[in-house]
């Protein structure tokens, strides 16, 4: 990437508002609440041919270090200190603020770029404002509607002006900060004898990971822990965690994209616009993820709200892993690891065999084996198998268990092959599908679970009429 930009102001002047626009999606919750951002969140974002990356902060408050609000300024601190530029954002229609002020100070002492913004400028409502923002000592400020996408062409200018040609037009490739992660379309590859040959795993493409779970499991410090430093804000309050926030992190040579996400309270209990908000992006990173780590408190495993969430990855097709947090409270680890797995295999039976890791957010401990566990499971929920071993398997299971008789009609398997990975999709030809018991489903797919080594992931299994070649002979005429 090119340079990397920081969106300073006060709270709700607009931030999360220029960020969605600069990024060209939706990404960043925005309400008329203040304070709704508190950590920081990085994309990829474009005005016209520039490139480069933008860091939207929590609104800059004047609050003891200690506090929810400190530890949000100390973040937006941190933007400020690894950005090459920041935007100061200002609202023209409110006007300077003493706040406005005592920030702009903030960021002179920084030594870093900074370009004026004054952002709501639709209309004559603002220009009062636009004027007053000379005192803050920065020049003129450039006018801009976040909102509306006025002012983006002047905003370009400077942003020129404030890295140089060179820095804003230096080529470099771009990673999809947010887009699905979608199965290339497979074409069989046969060799001189006719045999498939399956694609290798290949551990080259960044993989993506969702950390899910409900307040105050430890999602945050969990990633914390993990990338070895304080990316995102945590503490003991629950629900600090709104935005969905992406992290990029080396894991043994591999790059890890790294998605935290709000935590996920009954539904019933969800009241708020904002809380409904953030549940609705947390979801969004579940079905843009590959692997969900669904994080769990030792000491109150697996409540109805943990079964809900695993549940609604495994609908959703995604790799799941159980990380069992607060491992460093139990004291009896042995016998409460054996009755959580225990606990795992009644609640979450479509999927068997759950892969139940002990982790410490607080201390590290279980990472490493967690991640053996992420990269075990991506694995097979990537695994392809050759349809001529798929189809000797399938007259395996009919010579020893055949499907049953409905209303005194065989049923006939006739055909399968795999349809899809990600997750591993089988369809098998028979002769009614309609008919087919969904115990002789669970059945192959359990089969197939025993057979191929897919445990751990969600296997689906689709039934479809197989098209009969003398259909249309009688009708020529």
């Amino acid at each position: 990437m090119s340079f990397t930009v920081a969106i300073i102001g006060r709270p709700n002047v607009g931030k999360s508002t220029l960020f969605n626009r600069l990024v060209g999606k939706r990404l960043a919750l925005v309400d008329d609440t203040p304070g709704v951002t508190r950590d920081r969140r990085l994309a990829d974002a474009r005005i016209g041919d520039l490139h480069f990356q933008v860091i939207d902060t929590a609104g800059l408050e004047e609050a003891h270090s200690e506090s929810l609000e400190g530890r949000m300024r100390r973040q937006t601190e941190l933007a400020i200190a690894e950005a090459d530029v920041s935007l100061f954002l200002v609202d023209a229609k409110s006007g300077i603020t003493p706040a406005d002020k005592a920030f702009a100070q903030l960021l002179r002492k920084s030594g870093r770029p900074v370009i004026l913004v004054a952002n709501k400028m639709e209309g004559k409502a603002g220009e009062q404002g636009f004027y007053d923002a000379y005192s803050l000592g920065f020049g003129e400020a450039v006018p801009i509607s976040a909102e509306h996408g006025i002012g983006m062409a002047d905003l370009y200018s400077a942003l020129v002006e404030a890295v140089g040609e060179d820095r804003a037009f230096g080529d470099e490739d771009l990673l999809a900060a947010d887009g699905e992660a979608e199965e290339d379309e497979y074409h069989p590859v046969f060799d001189e004898a006719g045999n498939e040959i399956l694609p290798a795993y290949d551990t080259s493409k960044p993989l993506r990971i969702a950390v899910v779970g409900r307040p105050n499991a430890g999602k945050s410090t969990l990633i914390n822990q993990m990338i070895g430093e304080d990316r995102l804000l945590t503490g003991p309050e629950a629900g600090i965690t709104r935005d969905s926030i992406s992290v990029d992190w080396q894991w043994q040579g591999r790059t890890i994209r790294l998605f935290d996400t709000a935590g996920m309270r009954k539904k019933a209990r969800v009241q708020e616009k904002l809380e409904k908000l953030s549940v609705s992006d947390g979801l969004r990173s579940v079905q843009y993820a590959e692997v969900v780590i669904i994080v769990i408190d030792a000491e109150t495993p697996f409540e109805k709200q943990d079964v809900q969430i695993a549940d609604l990855v495994i609908r959703e097709g995604r790799a799941p892993v159980i990380a069992v947090n607060k491992w460093d409270k139990v004291e009896d680890r042995q016998a409460r690891l054996a009755e959580i797995r225990e606990m795992a295999e009644t609640s979450l039976s479509q999927v068997k065999r759950l892969r139940v890791v002990p982790v410490s957010a607080l201390t590290g401990e279980g990472i490493p084996k967690l991640m053996e566990a992420v990269a075990e499971v991506h694995e097979q929920w990537n695994r392809r198998i050759a349809t001529a071993r798929l189809n000797r398997w399938l007259e395996d299971i009919q010579y020893h268990h055949p499907p049953p008789a409905v209303a005194g009609r065989r049923i006939r398997l006739k055909f399968i092959t795999q349809a899809k990975t990600r997750p591993p999709t089988f369809m098998v030809h028979c002769s009614r599908p309609e008919a087919m018991p969904d115990s002789y489903s669970r059945y192959m797919i359990n089969n197939i679970r025993e057979t191929f080594d897919l445990w751990s992931v969600p296997v689906r299994l689709v039934m479809r009429k197989a098209d009969n070649p003398y259909a249309m002979r009688g009708r020529k005429k």
